[in-house]
């Protein structure tokens, strides 16, 4: 009977996890940021953008369209600092959900508007075409960033890692 030694791979998804998760971690408080940032100086162009999906009534979405930069900017801001990874990640796979839900509605009935993820959004001029896929393909590939914290989100460099003091990366020679 042959013995065969354990997949080198299997073997190197301990050391290889934490660095994904802190690719992952920064590279969605980079979005967070860009996309809180970009709409943060006109609060009514971003509420504007959340009106033009028309399911809200209008006085609700100016309000959530006015707190959604500084919702994101927090959300950046702990993702970078790597703090309440594993929270800050569930609220940002929910509020993904909620954006991805957002636009395939508004491809589904037919409105031509610009998402406004990343600075003013709202109705679409005479003659553009929205471009719903992409960004759909966008905020899903976002959605498995989040997803990838919620699971491990345990990364080097964080804060997080700091408060509890366990290393995060194991020694292969274990």
């Amino acid at each position: 009977m042959t013995v065969t030694a354990p997949s080198t791979r299997v073997l190197r998804w301990p050391a290889v996890q934490p660095w994904l998760g802190t690719a992952a971690r920064l590279g969605l408080a980079a979005v967070w940021l860009l996309a809180g940032a970009s709409k943060v100086d006109d609060l009514a162009a971003s509420g504007r953008a959340v009106n033009a999906y028309q399911v809200l009534p209008y006085d609700v979405s100016t309000v959530i369209g006015a707190a959604l930069p500084f919702v994101e900017l927090a959300l950046g801001v702990l993702l970078l600092l790597g703090l309440a990874t594993r929270l800050t990640a569930g609220i940002s796979a929910a509020l993904l959900v909620v954006f991805i839900t957002g636009i395939a509605s508004a491809w589904a009935r037919g409105l031509a508007i610009d998402c406004g993820c990343f600075g003013s959004g709202g109705q679409l001029a005479e003659g553009q075409t929205p471009s719903y896929l992409p960004e759909i393909l966008r905020d899903l590939g976002f959605l498995v960033m989040a997803g990838f914290l919620l699971i491990w989100p345990r990364t080097p460099v964080s804060v997080d890692g700091w408060l509890t003091g366990e290393p995060v990366v194991e020694d292969e020679d274990e």
